[in-house]
């Protein structure tokens, strides 16, 4: 099969198309002929040596955590799926190695689950990771009904999904990002307000007794949490383990198949939009990091893998 693989840690330029076997399928897994995978900004960080003390890792490596696609075959006691179903997946493995930007790629059925019939192919490849940060953010703080959520970085690739769901959930959102962002943050129902000096004001002319619950999506914002959030409030961040000793929680994504199939109901249900940025085809994938790398992205970067 071709995939874009990396033979050592590094920058874009290590990265290179080349052909490797089509993957064994294990017990409890299913071989998953991709049609897009999407890039997430823990791609290249993973390709840099940047999470090797928490991760191990196995040359060459096919990087790639989000996936959609259609099952080629299901291994031994894989009985929820048969060839030709259609799928989405948070493709995270124990161990680094074999992921999404190949023509194939095995995944445990627990992180595996039908692709939302309202999205398209890439569409759905983009929610998956960013999706279920979201959503298990929001969801393990009890987001609800009544509640006034604050989410930092709102206009992010999770923070986009972060709104929609928090509103989704009953919650009332009041979210930061640029001002050129603020309208489409409106038209996703979120109260904006410009993040920088003041912040702590703005959010408090808004919600004068303080917030229910924040979700920190970018890092470094700890005081205006801090600040902003009633006592007896929750509060957790992806990107700032500094929180866990304010008494927050650190969190990242889990392969969720439940937290997968809530987001495919909110799509279905019209709740959860997928904005794309921009599509390349697979042996372009050093160009879609770069583009990544810029930090100024308003949508998900997939890559076009075979054709629908």
């Amino acid at each position: 099969m071709k995939a874009m693989t990396y033979d050592t840690y590094g920058d874009n330029g290590v990265l290179a198309l080349t052909d490797q076997p089509v993957p064994k399928v294990g017990p409890g897994e299913v071989l998953v002929r991709v049609r897009y995978a999407a890039v997430n900004p823990v791609d290249w960080k993973v390709m840099s040596g940047g999470l090797d003390g928490m991760m191990d890792t196995v040359f060459p490596v096919v990087p790639g955590w989000d996936v959609s696609g259609v099952v080629e075959r299901a291994g031994i006691d894989a009985p929820e799926f048969t060839a030709g179903d259609e799928v989405f997946s948070y493709a995270r493995k124990d161990y680094v190695h074999g992921g999404t930007f190949a023509e194939f790629v095995t995944i445990p059925v627990r992180a595996v689950v039908a692709k939302p019939r309202s999205l398209s192919w890439g569409e759905a490849a983009g929610v998956p990771l960013a999706g279920l940060t979201a959503y298990q953010t929001l969801t393990r703080l009890d987001t609800g009904s009544g509640d006034t959520v604050l989410i930092h970085g709102g206009a992010g690739g999770v923070g986009t999904f972060g709104v929609q769901i928090a509103k989704a959930l009953g919650a009332r959102v009041i979210a930061t990002a640029s001002e050129k962002n603020h309208d489409r943050l409106r038209e996703l129902g979120a109260e904006p307000v410009a993040y920088g000096d003041g912040v702590v004001d703005r959010v408090r002319a808004l919600a004068p007794e303080g917030v229910d619950v924040v979700a920190d999506y970018v890092g470094g914002v700890l005081d205006v949490t801090r600040a902003v959030l009633r006592e007896g409030g929750r509060h957790a961040s992806v990107a700032d383990p500094d929180v866990m000793g304010a008494g927050g929680q650190w969190m990242w994504a889990r392969p969720d198949a439940a937290g997968l199939r809530a987001l495919a109901d909110l799509a279905d249900k019209g709740q959860l939009q997928v904005p794309v940025a921009e599509t390349f085809p697979l042996e372009r994938l050093a160009d879609a990091f770069e583009l990544s790398q810029t930090g100024h992205v308003h949508g998900k970067i997939l890559i076009r893998v075979s054709e629908e």
